[in-house]
């Protein structure tokens, strides 16, 4: 997919889509122009237009960019079986996680990580409320969409509009998602039906 690109295109991507795992959005046309060494913000933005004309990235409805495939191989050649996954940047309160404009790039998996019926998607863990668990601020987290949960697993849960990732615990009619941190800061929220889980973490993709 990639042999038709420049290796100034090659760069701009690589560019992209590291600025999208760090800051879970794609890079401004200013900030592409400084991470390229360009003097100009209208070279940044050619590069931009190129990418879509290619295919590379498609324009979102907002107006930001995403990435149609993540990938970029050192050898064009054949490839592991995989399959996307959405990556979604920041939700703000009270936007549905699932909508379009929330996703920034789309992240070739394993098929080997995936179950199959399920759909799945990747989010960035903010915070520490979730270290003793293996899940740090910056880390990936492969979720696997689904509303209900057994006792032990790490859910997202959707609380008054804010996703937060959790342990999920549930006796005598209440669920108790518990921090698994050495913050002592973080407390367990105890609730009854006044939420919604969203999905289960399924791994932590170390980046």
């Amino acid at each position: 997919m990639y042999s038709h690109l420049s290796d100034k295109e090659i760069q701009a991507v690589k560019l992209i889509r590291n600025f999208i795992l760090h800051n879970g959005r794609t890079p401004s046309v200013r900030e592409l122009m400084k991470g390229m060494n360009y003097k100009s913000p209208r070279s940044a933005s050619v590069i931009f237009n190129i990418l879509e004309e290619k295919a590379i990235l498609k324009k979102k409805s907002d107006g930001g960019f995403l990435i149609v495939d993540f990938d970029i191989p050192e050898e064009f050649g054949t490839r592991a079986q995989t399959v996307k996954v959405p990556l979604l940047g920041n939700v703000a309160c009270g936007i549905p996680i699932f909508a379009d404009e929330n996703i920034e790039a789309e992240i070739s998996i394993s098929i080997e990580m995936i179950k199959k019926g399920y759909r799945y998607f990747l989010l960035r863990a903010e915070g520490d409320s979730m270290d003793k668990a293996g899940i740090n601020n910056g880390d990936l987290l492969l979720i696997r969409q689904q509303q209900d949960a057994e006792n032990g697993d790490r859910i997202l849960a959707l609380i008054d509009d804010e996703a937060t990732v959790k342990e999920y615990n549930k006796s005598n009619g209440m669920v108790i998602l518990k921090p698994k941190s050495n913050n002592k800061i973080h407390q367990p929220i105890i609730l009854r039906s006044d939420f919604k889980i969203q999905g289960i973490v399924e791994n932590v993709i170390k980046i």
